[in-house]
């Protein structure tokens, strides 16, 4: 079985109910951690991705799309790149990053990027 690391990771700031980070859809949040990874790891072939997999836990009004597809695109990967949207509440990142994991100990994957997103500000 292989083995799964993480080779490098980012996270958007902490933000608060109603605070500065309010205005911001979660699939545009979500997107600059991403594009980030891309800026800071040029040598990546980024089209090589075998899946995105965010926790999201709310899913619900401008969420209820796959919010890690639209992340991916707006961050401005090719669009070969798939991403898949994981509910498991307040799980939902730590699973995801379990599932890329598990699918890279697997041999179904060789490059996978996890993580979650949440705006529960924007939520219904």
């Amino acid at each position: 079985m292989a083995e799964a690391f993480i080779c490098d990771a980012i996270r958007t700031p902490i933000g608060k109910l109603n605070g500065a980070l309010s205005t911001i859809r979660a699939d545009d949040l979500a997107a600059i951690p991403i594009r980030a990874l891309a800026e800071r790891n040029p040598g990546v072939d980024w089209g090589a991705v075998d899946d995105t997999v965010l926790g999201c836990a709310n899913q619900s009004g401008e969420d209820n799309r796959n919010v890690a597809r639209m992340a991916v695109l707006l961050a401005g990967l090719p669009q070969t790149v798939p991403g898949t949207t994981v509910n498991r509440l307040c799980a939902s990142g730590l699973n995801a990053v379990g599932i890329a994991a598990q699918a890279i100990r697997s041999g179904d994957a060789a490059l996978m990027i996890a993580g979650g997103v949440e705006s529960m500000t924007r939520a219904p």
